[in-house]
């Protein structure tokens, strides 16, 4: 088993509902932050810690994934002969960023039934595993560190952030203990979304990991946990319990900069703190925000009026369903009157078309 990581598996089957109905026919993870959508910045961290070799695992309705990765020739023939050299490399950009490939993860079992999609893929190495939701700032590098502990170590390292105690009930929750190194410490057990009074400590498991392949063996024997689902918590649970030759479970402490597209609210945030950071956008955007906060007014949190709610009786039944308060049928045929005789439309009678006048010409002509 090499110890050096060479792929990244991206898990990309979920169905978005949070952000419905945007996500009914696209992908959530195609939703744009600023002008990108949010998977390319994950592949573009994987590729900027060295992982080039790159897997999606996908479901039903996302082979906008697949194109946004190829190519597509008429947009950059058209792009190339109006001669706008700047749109045509953000396009061809993505084509050419890593080696992508894809995988079906069918039934939606879970983020643990996900990884082991990835299974064939990977062989018998260490791999990373992003989530699509979670954006980690550029600026703050994150799977770099945690391919270097995984290195040094030989040991399953996870993404670890601290988080206020009435928060802790969304994330997986680590119990650690300390090591030498200030932003390292060691997993001795993980509980998946505990309550408050239940967590072993606030450290929350955030969307990068970097696995030993063992575990796909413990995934395999995974029973389905909370919601009915494979979770990676309760494999890496076994994993940090397991002998000693495994490697343990090590968590890298986080605390830069993170974004998680798969709120609305904060997805909102993403952009607009993305938004501020770049060079095109924030000169002009920083002032009119901070003008905004000062001056909204009434005017402008007024609630924006939405087409009301579809309800039950709204809904019309399907084609062969009889509706629920219909008669029965004999009593239909007892009731039911004559039927009308059919009405014969005739044909409206045309006019002859007027013969054709002669052209006299005057005199004089």
């Amino acid at each position: 088993m090499s110890s050096y990581v060479t792929k990244a598996v991206i898990p990309a089957a979920g169905l978005g509902t949070r952000f419905l109905p945007a996500t009914k026919a696209m992908p959530k993870e195609m939703l744009p932050v600023v002008d990108k959508p949010a998977i390319q910045y994950v592949v573009e961290e994987a590729v900027a810690s060295g992982l080039h070799d790159v897997l999606l695992v996908t479901g039903r309705n996302k082979n906008a994934l697949e194109n946004h990765f190829d190519r597509n020739a008429e947009l950059e023939d058209a792009l190339e002969k109006k001669g706008d050299r700047d749109k045509l490399l953000k396009v061809s950009y993505s084509t050419s960023l890593a080696d992508m490939h894809y995988v079906r993860q069918g039934d939606p079992k879970g983020l643990g039934h996900a990884v082991l999609r990835a299974k064939m893929h990977i062989g018998h190495e260490p791999f990373a595993v992003l989530l699509g939701d979670d954006i980690i700032d550029a600026r703050d590098p994150l799977l770099a560190r945690m391919l270097e502990v995984q290195h040094a170590l030989n040991t399953t390292v996870v993404a670890l952030m601290e988080v206020p105690p009435e928060s802790i009930h969304l994330y997986g929750a680590a119990a650690v203990v300390e090591t030498d190194d200030d932003d390292v410490v060691r997993i001795t057990g993980l509980v998946e979304k505990p309550s408050r009074e239940n967590a072993p400590s606030n450290y929350a498991v955030i969307g990068r990991y970097v696995l030993r392949p063992e575990i796909f063996d413990i995934l395999e024997k995974t029973e389905p946990g909370k919601g009915g689902e494979i979770q990676l918590t309760d494999a890496l649970q076994g994993l940090a319990t397991a002998p000693a030759w495994t490697g343990g479970v090590h968590g890298v402490i986080f605390r830069g900069r993170r974004y998680d597209t798969g709120d609305r609210l904060d997805y909102l945030k993403a952009i607009v703190q993305m938004a501020v950071a770049r060079e095109d956008l924030g000169p002009d955007l920083l002032p009119w925000l901070k003008e905004f906060a000062t001056t909204a007014g009434p005017a402008e949190t007024a609630p924006i009026p939405t087409l009301p709610a579809l309800t039950p009786a709204a809904v019309a039944p399907a084609p062969d369903a009889p509706a629920a308060d219909a008669p029965a049928a004999d009593a239909l045929s007892a009731e039911a009157p004559a039927p009308a005789k059919p009405v014969v439309v005739k044909p409206a009678a045309t006019k002859p078309k007027p013969a054709a006048r002669e052209l006299v010409p005057t005199a004089g002509a």
